[in-house]
């Protein structure tokens, strides 16, 4: 292996490269979080064609299935931690629930969220809505010039699928999942470490499994119904708070939920014991089980762009 370092103040970039060119592991790069000696790890993903969705399904908002064209991206290979998301929450040079500033970090949390499972160390971060995992995204943005964002719906699922096409990543035995997946049948009730069960043929760690994830899609079940044969990066943009999809079931979670193309959606239920009035835009009391992981378009939009795109997605 070979590494080579580009010490550009803007991107912050570190490149793992293969020696040779004939491998047929994704390239990967870790992006260093300004400030910190954190990094997260992105796997390119190559576009293609796949199919969403699952015809056979017991469930109606995953049918029909579609042909999918997807464009180049990177996603992260695990999902975020709560060592990387607190660089973001402990930042002082970024205003604290504001509602004017386009970059704001979340107010403090009213309870210990985690639950005491766990937050040094490599656990994932949990109990956020989707507009903090999508201002993280927002920070990262500000602090390197590289445009993060979450996946889509489509995008999860092609790159959880792997190039497989079976109920889960590995085949279709759910007896093997505890290989691949902290879930209902192994987890204790809690989440654990990131990386610690087998990845997906592309790298992936815990993409079934563990903390449920946020995709930037509002939630519709007709939403495969208006998809077209072999449309290009399909996405369902905001409409309302709620509901939002999330893929990959969580460690709360049957077997049957960790499907590669099991569809899930937020609800305000999750956070009807917040005690703050408003409700907190972002912690969720009940949604313990809800993280993210973050996705890096491979053509970056203009500054203009990316401020239209966030703005839609945040509201300021």
């Amino acid at each position: 292996m070979k590494k080579i370092v580009i010490a550009t103040l803007s991107t912050f970039l570190i490149f793992t490269l293969s020696s040779s060119a004939q491998t047929a592991k994704p390239l990967s790069e870790d992006i260093l979080i300004p400030g910190s000696n954190h990094k997260i790890k992105m796997v390119s993903i190559k576009g293609g064609s796949f199919t969403l969705g699952n015809n056979s399904s017991d469930h109606a908002d995953e049918k029909p299935a579609r042909l999918i064209n997807l464009s180049d991206f990177w996603i992260g290979a695990f999902e975020i931690t709560h060592d990387q998301f607190d660089l973001f929450f402990k930042d002082d040079s970024t205003s604290q629930g504001s509602k004017v500033d386009a970059v704001t970090r979340p107010t403090p949390q009213y309870i210990d969220l985690s639950w005491n499972m766990g937050k040094d160390g490599g656990f994932p971060a949990n109990s956020m809505s989707v507009d903090a995992a999508m201002m993280f995204c927002r920070w990262m943005y500000q602090k390197t010039g590289i445009f993060f964002r979450l996946p889509t719906e489509a995008e999860w699922e092609y790159a959880c699928r792997a190039g497989s096409k079976t109920s889960y990543y590995y085949g279709n035995d759910p007896a093997l999942l505890e290989q691949y997946a902290w879930f209902k049948g192994n987890s204790g009730e809690k989440y654990h470490k990131v990386g610690q069960k087998k990845p997906n043929a592309w790298g992936l760690y815990d993409m079934l499994g563990n903390v449920v994830e946020w995709t930037m899609d509002q939630y519709d079940p007709a939403y495969y119904q208006r998809l077209t044969e072999g449309q290009k990066d399909p996405t369902n943009p905001p409409a309302s708070r709620y509901p939002r999809s999330l893929r990959g079931g969580s460690y709360l979670d049957a077997p049957a939920a960790l499907k590669v193309f099991s569809r899930e959606h937020s609800v305000a239920q999750w956070n009807q014991r917040d005690p703050q009035i408003p409700k907190s835009r972002w912690w969720l009391t009940d949604g313990m089980m809800a993280g993210f992981r973050i996705v890096k378009p491979q053509i970056q939009p203009s500054a203009e762009d990316a401020e239209k795109f966030y703005k839609l997605y945040l509201g300021n």
